[in-house]
């Protein structure tokens, strides 16, 4: 599919992709990318539900938090944008917003999908993490080359191309900031997972070596409705390179917690 901008409205003080009626689905997109990244998802959901794919703060069009946000502000301002009990769906670091949500407001979320969350990285993959977020300056646009290899590896597709232009039009210090917070963070606790009172969905693919199948799996367990999902040949960016899959997934999780 093509990854071209979409119309915005408001939702709460961000900006949002608005389509369909019907259950409210919220979608929070990974540090770096906007809205369009759920192309494919918007579509498939809209067609039975009311979608909500937000630019989280200092990304898309939506304005950025001050300096020294931590996670529950990035929360807090997503939070904020539901107005009724939602299916909330993140990836990568919104992944880590949305388990945030259904943990910390619990009464918005009736069920929540994590796809490519962490959890309790590695030693190695922290001090990787951290590095990549050391060196953004805020001020300067980041080289994405590094970040769409990892992401993509080096063949080149129109979604990689599509991560590449939003990663260098992104905001700068939106960009940093939020990445800062990623890295920062090492995905929900184990208490938090417990307290989990809504359906929880763990996908991620099996060639991820960052938000790993063992993660993922550790986060099902520990949540007392979780399930674990793991796409074979997927790796990251499984929400665009394994669309179709990914849309059949999540319209079934959707339809499964709509009443």
């Amino acid at each position: 599919m093509t990854w071209t901008t979409q119309p915005r409205s408001e939702a709460g003080q961000l900006s949002a992709i608005t389509a369909g009626d019907g259950q409210t689905v919220l979608l929070i997109h990974g540090v770096g990318l906007r809205a369009e990244a759920w192309g494919a998802q918007i579509a498939a959901l809209a067609g039975f539900c009311r979608v909500q794919a937000v630019d989280m703060p200092g990304h898309g069009k939506s304005a950025a938090l001050p300096s020294g946000a931590q996670l529950a502000d990035f929360t807090d301002v997503i939070a904020a944008a539901i107005k009724g009990p939602a299916v909330v769906i993140g990836h990568s670091f919104g992944a880590m917003i949305a388990l945030d949500i259904a943990i910390r407001h619990p009464g918005k979320v009736k069920a929540v999908a994590a796809l490519n969350a962490v959890h309790r990285r590695s030693a190695a993959a922290k001090a990787a993490v951290m590095r990549r977020a050391a060196m953004l300056d805020g001020v300067s646009a980041a080289d994405p080359t590094a970040t769409l290899d990892r992401w993509f590896g080096p063949v080149p597709s129109p979604e990689r191309e599509a991560c590449r232009e939003w990663l260098c039009a992104v905001d700068p210090a939106g960009y940093r900031d939020a990445y800062r917070v990623f890295a920062a963070e090492d995905g929900p606790s184990d208490e938090g997972l417990h307290s989990l009172g809504c359906p929880a969905l763990f996908l991620t693919g099996a060639d991820e070596p960052n938000s790993t199948p063992a993660m993922s799996r550790r986060m099902a367990a520990l949540a007392p409705q979780g399930r674990a999902k793991i796409i074979p040949g997927a790796a990251h960016m499984l929400p665009m390179t394994h669309a179709a899959k990914v849309s059949a997934i999540l319209e079934h999780f959707v339809k499964g917690h709509s009443e």
